[in-house]
């Protein structure tokens, strides 16, 4: 089984920046694993965000977010990061963390195999 803990989360100006963070622990929790955000908005459904592979060399991420967020990772110490600059009101939501040992249709939730308990992120305008 694996856990994931997301922080970093938290209210911030439009045009501001904020840095998640994502541990991960357990057992069965490999380096190898695909490591994905994904966000959801009140009343909408849960959206792919950026995925990063084991090895860090491939990143994919929205059209909504290309160019403004980064994600990257830390294996030596299980973790996961997303900055996100250039925050707009239309971020906000709660945003989850995710593991998966699959390698295909990243931007699938249904492909990931373990979530964390989320992070708010609210943009004002």
């Amino acid at each position: 089984q694996v856990q994931l803990v997301e922080s970093g989360g938290g209210l911030v100006q439009a045009g501001g920046s904020l840095r998640l963070s994502c541990r991960a622990s357990g057992r069965t929790f490999s380096s190898s694993y695909d490591m994905g955000w994904f966000r959801q908005a009140p009343g909408k459904a849960r959206e792919f965000v950026a995925v990063i592979n084991w090895s860090g060399g491939r990143t994919y991420y929205a059209d909504s977010v290309k160019g403004r967020f980064t994600i990257a990772r830390d294996n030596a110490s299980n973790m996961v990061y997303l900055q996100m600059n250039s925050l707009k009101p239309e971020d906000t939501a709660v945003y989850y963390c995710a593991a998966r040992s699959s390698a295909d249709y990243y931007w699938r939730s249904s492909t990931y195999e373990s979530w964390g308990q989320g992070t708010q992120v609210t943009v004002s305008s």
